[in-house]
């Protein structure tokens, strides 16, 4: 049997060909498992965000809750011993408007 002899040229290009095909195989198979890192990650994200929008509306119920005006006179009463000035306590100036 008679093998036919094949050239240095043609088994480095076939090498060449097999170490870029790998290359690509292997950019390829990166770039899938980015794309599900980050969706992920994204999906992580847009859950922490949605908390954190749940908690600013809770503070922000909680802050009105504090600053009613109610809660402030009863504290300006109860804590601060405060009273409701008396008529002659009371000091009004005029005010001339501008033109």
């Amino acid at each position: 049997m008679i093998r036919k002899k094949i050239s240095k040229r043609l088994i480095v290009l076939g090498i060449a060909g097999g170490i870029f095909a790998i290359f690509v195989l292997t950019f390829y198979i990166w770039h899938q498992m980015e794309s599900i890192r980050i969706g992920y990650e994204i999906g992580t994200l847009e859950e922490r965000l949605a908390d954190l929008k749940e908690e600013v509306k809770r503070l922000q119920a909680s802050k009105s809750s504090l600053l009613s005006l109610e809660r402030v006179e009863k504290i300006a009463r109860k804590e601060l011993k405060l009273v409701t000035p008396k008529k002659e306590q009371l000091v009004y100036e005029d005010f001339i408007p501008l033109p």
